[in-house]
């Protein structure tokens, strides 16, 4: 998937010349929590989020220090917080030079620059303009939309465990020698071993995955391999431990 099939193209935003408090007032009344900022082109200059309105002089939140480690910071950094802290326009409290995606950019990436720098929105953009935006709550609603499709639900038993075992063969953390796929009426019983219970969880999720699948049987046995503890699955879907 790309950016363009997931972002949200009538983008609210601001201007550049708009004032601290009606971007306050703007993002209260939409109820989202960021605002791209834009100059009067359409140019993206910046974001305000949420995060920018935490240290202010209004709320008394402003950063404060020792007078020692004020010294340390050096005057540069202290000058740009007080800016931050009690500046009137949007364009002094907004991150500036925001990372950007363009239409075509492919969507691994934009939420992989979400993950790396902590960021909760994406301005998707053309020639330097805003033409949408990727928010988590758009990946959300993709989310959401999404459906498995009738057409491809497997029809018997047989095409359920081949399904099955050919998403497992994907997955480089699957124990395919250690495990065995057993079908019967379109429940799938997990039997076998396990070397680490942290795929024990993946490997019932692969199975529910499959359409078609009705329902999943979890009989894995979990061998701790350095203190040789097993760990075995009771009818009621718990575990009991025993040493070996």
């Amino acid at each position: 998937m790309l950016a363009r099939d997931v972002m949200t193209r009538k983008v609210i935003s601001v201007a550049s010349d708009a004032s601290v408090m009606q971007a306050a007032a703007l993002m209260l009344k939409h109820q989202i929590s960021g605002l791209p900022v834009i100059d009067s082109s359409g140019i993206l200059l910046g974001i305000v989020s949420e995060g920018d309105f935490l240290r202010r002089a209004e709320l008394g939140t402003q950063r404060r220090r020792a007078r020692w480690l004020e010294f340390l910071i050096g005057p540069g950094r202290l000058a740009n917080e007080y800016v931050h802290a009690c500046g009137r326009k949007v364009t002094e409290i907004m991150t500036p030079n925001p990372h950007t995606a363009t239409e075509t950019t492919p969507l691994t990436e934009v939420v992989e620059a979400m993950e790396r720098h902590r960021i909760k929105r994406v301005p998707v953009v053309c020639g330097g303009r805003l033409v949408g935006i990727v928010s988590r709550a758009d990946l959300l609603r993709a989310v959401a939309r999404l459906e498995r499709a009738t057409a491809t639900v497997a029809t018997n038993d047989a095409e359920i465990r081949e399904r099955v075992i050919a998403e497992l063969r994907k997955q480089s953390w699957a124990p395919l020698g250690l495990i065995n796929v057993i079908v019967r009426d379109r429940t799938v019983d997990l039997q076998g071993t396990i070397t680490d219970d942290g795929a024990r969880q993946a490997l019932v999720v692969a199975a529910e995955n499959v359409p078609g699948v009705r329902t999943v049987q979890d009989h894995l046995v979990w061998v701790e391999p350095v203190s040789g503890m097993t760990v075995f699955p009771d009818d009621t879907g718990a575990t009991s431990a025993s040493a070996s």
